[in-house]
């Protein structure tokens, strides 16, 4: 395997890896707040109960996502130097606002969640709460943006140093609502409060099938429920406006999306299929027009197609095809279970129901593999470019760093990880068998009674 290969692989693995934990703690920080304002504003012991539970699985997260997270910052200058030329300027300022505004903000007020329960009033520690929450969100916030700059460029001018070039920042608030931005934070956070929500729901249907903290989980899979209808909506609403998006700024990711080759023509949305990139043919189940009545709400509408960009400027289709449509189709999937398990609820035939309760259970996986294939086409689909229309990947690369050195530490990253997936494995394992205290229900009405 060559450098460039072997270097873009360890970093799609570190941080494939590391995006396990970031949508977990965002999902989870927004249910944290919802189930202790319940408690401040009812009173109820359960809402107490389920707050510190679940606030021990988020400090695992947490410091799991924080772990995982640090490699990608010494990637960027071992194996991606160039690169880091190039964006420093935007970077640096994105990075440095989510280390100031984000997990600055998250680390302060993560001890007062964690350990100030009997040292600080409700009030502050609900504060508490809505601040780490809101830090999470505010981390993603920056790193879509420094993302979606590399995506839709603007706001900067290209600066020659030496031999060198950059990008410089002309103005900030251009780079930071670049076009891109709105759109893929607003699907990013979606898929997130998906994740999120998908863990409530599956260690409650975990418990109601071992018959075990009844009320506990119950009332955890009624706010799970909430947040996972609005959220499966949310994705679908966002993941169109994406796509309008895209239609306009990254043209040939999106033909891409649909193996759509002629150069300009009415694009048909296929259900699932296969593509020969060589002969430039799509095999599979399609709709005629369909896409194009999606972007522009006529069938007849011509789309860019890939064959408008010269072969050495597009991105591997099938890859790309494949990544995008089982992301759709486990969307859409997503949609029908918390809209089916939402009514079976309303009716009261959900606790109940065998069958939903284990496809609830292992349906936690879902909007993991949905969040790694949407980054899976995000970024493959905007090859050949690291920087869009700026900077080839393949001009991206360290001069000094061999393929021998990225393949050793590739090895020994995945050794560690999969160490540290283990270990995050076994001990919320843990925390679920052990379950929710019965002891918070009984502090919990004593602080009602006094």
């Amino acid at each position: 395997m060559n450098t460039l290969l072997l270097a873009r692989l360890q970093f799609a693995f570190t941080i494939g890896f590391h995006y396990i934990f970031p949508p977990l703690s965002i999902g989870l920080g927004l249910l944290l707040v919802i189930m202790e304002g319940a408690y401040l504003k009812t009173g109820k012991a359960v809402y107490y109960q389920m707050t510190r539970f679940w606030v021990r699985v988020f400090g695992l997260i947490f410091a799991i996502g924080v772990a995982t997270g640090i490699v990608m910052e010494f990637e960027f200058g071992t194996n991606w130097a160039t690169y880091s030329r190039f964006v420093g300027d935007v970077f640096g300022s994105a990075l440095a606002a989510e280390g100031l505004f984000a997990f600055f903000l998250e680390s302060v007020f993560l001890a007062l969640l964690l350990f100030g329960w009997d040292k600080i009033s409700r009030k502050m520690h609900f504060f508490s709460t809505v601040m780490v929450a809101l830090g999470a969100h505010f981390s993603a916030i920056w790193i879509i943006v420094a993302n979606s700059w590399q995506q839709t460029p603007t706001g900067h001018q290209i600066v020659a140093h030496g031999l060198k070039t950059r990008a410089e920042i002309t103005d900030f608030w251009a780079m930071v609502f670049n076009p891109s931005t709105v759109d893929r934070l607003s699907h990013t956070i979606m898929g997130a409060w998906q994740a999120g929500a998908f863990l409530v729901i599956s260690v409650s249907a975990y418990y109601l099938l071992k018959k075990k903290h009844i009320d506990f989980a119950r009332t955890s899979i009624k706010i799970a429920l909430a947040v996972a209808v609005l959220a499966s909506l949310g994705q679908l609403l966002t993941g169109h406006s994406s796509a309008v998006m895209i239609a306009e700024h990254q043209p040939a990711k999106l033909a891409a999306f649909e193996g759509h080759f002629p150069a300009s023509a009415p694009a048909d949305m296929y259900l699932l299929g296969w593509v020969n990139d060589e002969q430039e043919q799509v095999f599979g189940i399609r709709l005629p027009g369909i896409l194009s009545l999606i972007l522009y709400g006529d069938t007849n509408t011509p789309v860019t197609g890939l064959r408008s960009f010269a072969p050495e400027d597009r991105p591997p289709v099938n890859i790309v095809f494949q990544a995008y449509h089982l992301m759709v189709m486990i969307g859409m999937t997503l949609i029908g279970l918390s809209l089916l398990s939402a009514w079976l609820f309303q009716r009261r035939r959900l606790l109940k129901n065998i069958l939903m309760l284990k496809i609830l259970m292992v349906a936690v996986l879902l909007p993991q593999i949905a969040n790694q294939l949407g980054w899976i086409a995000a970024e493959v689909g905007r090859q050949p470019w690291i920087v869009y229309g700026l900077l080839r990947t393949s001009d991206a690369l360290s001069k000094s760093v061999g393929a021998g050195a990225i393949l050793s530490s590739l090895i020994l990253f995945t050794l560690i990880y999969l160490l540290l997936f283990a270990l995050f494995v076994f001990l919320l394992d843990h925390k679920i068998k052990v379950g929710p205290a019965a002891e918070d229900l009984i502090t919990a009405t004593h602080m009602a009674d006094s």
